[in-house]
């Protein structure tokens, strides 16, 4: 497999040029994740803050980790340190805890939050109910060690790509809500990540700045 060559293939696939790639390489090899380094890839996406806590040593200081699986509260102190960007904040729970770890490590964690935006009932995310009640919540609004870059969301699995547009369209006009809205100074909207190896191109169309690909660059992922 010529990952280098997979990237570029991608690249070029690109219907946004300026939208991040973040690499998913979960459950691959160090191995791969240099070979994806020398290529030139910097961002690194994981789902699981095991395999981030053991690549993370082992590959350059430079590399910026994304967590971009479900991530489990009693989780967050592993990576609260270094972490790069958190994808899946999904509930206001959840965010307290980072907040509560970001000040034990005197940082302000980067997260997105991400909004239910599937038909499938098996994503996480906030609905729209919870996000604008949280975004009220008195609490919330003391925070001072978790900062909030944008949203996230993840369209339903289907070959049904108008679906899959509706479904991202849908998280762009959220996310231009907000943008409009009077939000504390820790809430910016500047990224939108939508978009996976399936339906990149659909999500960079409707708005997305930043993707989340892994099969399109390492193959099928492994299980394990």
């Amino acid at each position: 497999m010529d990952i280098k060559a997979n990237l570029e293939a991608v690249k070029n696939s690109f219907i946004n040029p300026d939208c991040q790639l973040v690499s998913v390489s979960k459950t691959k090899p160090v191995e791969l994740l240099m070979e994806a380094y020398d290529a030139g890839v910097r961002d690194f996406g994981e789902n699981k803050v095991q395999e981030i806590q053991e690549k993370q040593p082992q590959m350059p200081s430079d590399v910026r980790w994304h967590m971009i699986g479900h991530l489990q509260r009693n989780k967050v102190k592993y990576i609260a340190e270094f972490v790069h960007l958190i994808h899946g904040v999904d509930s206001f729970r959840l965010l307290r805890e980072m907040e509560k770890q970001g000040k034990k490590v005197n940082r302000k964690i980067p997260v997105l939050l991400q909004i239910h935006i599937a038909e499938e009932e098996s994503k996480f995310g906030f609905d729209r109910e919870e996000l604008f009640e949280m975004l009220e919540n008195e609490d919330f609004k003391k925070f001072q060690h978790v900062h909030i870059l944008g949203l996230m969301g993840m369209a339903t699995f289907t070959e049904n790509s108008d679906q899959v547009r509706k479904e991202f369209r849908s998280l762009k006009s959220l996310f231009d809500e907000l943008k409009e809205k009077p939000l504390p100074d820790f809430v910016e909207m500047q990224e939108l990540s939508m978009g996976m190896s399936g339906d990149y191109q659909i999500a960079q169309e409707e708005g997305s700045t930043m993707v989340r690909i892994g099969s399109a660059i390492f193959g099928a992922r492994n299980t394990h």
